[in-house]
């Protein structure tokens, strides 16, 4: 028993030592965190810069002391009364090794906030930079996690680094999509082929909308239902894909659709219609010089031209090609210095397609719609006042009237 009494007598100003170390450690980490992140978070406020926002909002500050009791464990327990050796070590190492974790955490939070604050600037979207600050947080992290092993381990970490050289080939195959999303987002970036807020297309991934996040391995895009979708980074080299930032940095945005006509209704102007047709005011010009022209032309026939069959003349479907363009010429919301084209395309078993080919003056997409469905409305409804009629295939409806 009193020899109990005398082992007890003799741990007791380890344990007490003990004890009062991590008593002072959690006292200084209270004190710390109490008083100095409460400081630095009420001069972050009332700061006007960003930077320090950033740093407060990723806890910067808060991973960085947390390194202060693990240093006050460090330096005191050499200090404890009659502590076995390797037992100081092995508390040391593990302080050691927190110490590093601390500050590898705190070090990946300050790259984050780095690009929290580069990402408010006009021109992150232009060069984003995400993918390259996501790649120095993992070689941080590849580096810290090598001196955290050699600090628990007690070993150089030289040492451990050396032994890397016969893992390259296992490394190489561990972040083959790493190595290949770090090369993706240079050519990305070098080329700027993809920024964040464009409108990109890549049907094999069913992506369709605004680019909202790019970083080292996915690209993500907001559909526009709503829906996201991730596109691996590399994909945006080796696929095709459709970007829109040239429509909408142009200021227009391309109105390409045909009216079909039925073939059987396109004839020869009489008289009478062309004098019509005068009344337009869309069409007064295109008549009285297209008038003169096929005068001009006819005069000049060697044969005679008494007979209707030998002359040129004017056709409703001419007339109407005319109306179309005069009329997109003169609509408000039509870009006046694009390209602007009526043209006929091949006729098929569908009739004649008729194609309207231009540019409205806004790409914002609901108006862009409203735009283009007035013009169609406006051409559907006038297409028989030129004695033309659309080409629709029968319905159900139609074979029954026929009986």
């Amino acid at each position: 028993m009193f020899e109990q009494l005398g082992t007890m007598h003799a741990l007791l100003p380890t344990g007490l030592g003990l004890l009062a170390l991590l008593v002072a450690a959690v006292i200084i980490d209270l004190i710390v965190k109490r008083i100095l992140i409460r400081a630095v978070r009420a001069l972050a406020k009332r700061s006007s810069t960003g930077w320090d926002d950033a740093l407060v909002a990723h806890n910067v500050f808060g991973r960085l002391v947390q390194v202060v009791p693990a240093l006050i464990v460090f330096v005191g327990v050499p200090f404890v009364p009659d502590f076995p050796e390797a037992g100081v070590q092995l508390i040391r190492n593990v302080a050691m090794g927190y110490m590093v974790l601390m500050l590898t955490l705190a070090l990946t939070a300050m790259l984050s906030a780095a690009h929290t604050i580069y990402a408010a600037t006009p021109i992150a979207k232009e060069r984003p930079l995400k993918g390259f600050v996501q790649l120095v947080q993992i070689i941080v992290w590849l580096f810290g996690g090598v001196l955290i092993i050699s600090a628990l381990l007690d070993r150089s970490p030289l040492l451990l680094l050396s032994g890397f050289g016969a893992m390259t080939a296992i490394l190489l195959l561990v972040f083959k999509d790493t190595i290949l999303s770090l090369v993706a987002s240079v050519q990305l970036t070098a080329q700027d082929m993809v920024r964040v807020g464009d409108w990109i297309e890549m049907p094999q991934f069913g992506a369709d909308g605004d680019v909202v996040d790019v970083q080292l391995h996915t690209v993500k895009v907001q559909n526009w239902d709503k829906t996201l979708t991730t596109i691996p980074t590399h994909r945006l080299i080796t696929d095709s894909f459709k970007n829109w930032r040239g429509m909408s940095q142009a200021g227009a945005r391309r109105i390409k659709r045909a009216i079909y006509i039925d073939v059987s209704t396109i004839r020869i102007q009489a008289q009478d219609e062309v004098d019509h047709f005068m009344r337009f005011a869309l069409l007064k010009d295109y008549i009285k010089n297209k008038e003169q022209e096929l005068a001009d032309y006819n005069a000049g026939l060697v044969n005679a031209v008494d007979a209707e069959v030998n002359r040129r003349r004017l056709t409703n479907i001419g007339t109407f090609r005319a109306y179309a363009y005069n009329y997109l010429k003169n609509h408000p919301k039509i870009h006046g210095s694009m390209t602007l084209i009526v043209r006929q395309l091949a006729p098929g078993a569908e009739g004649l397609p008729l194609e309207i080919y231009c540019f409205t003056n806004t790409t914002e997409w609901a108006v862009y719609e409203d735009i283009q469905s007035d013009i169609f409305d406006h051409l559907l409804a006038i297409v028989p006042e030129f004695g033309l009629r659309l080409y629709q295939k029968p319905a159900g409806t139609d074979l029954v009237n026929l009986k």
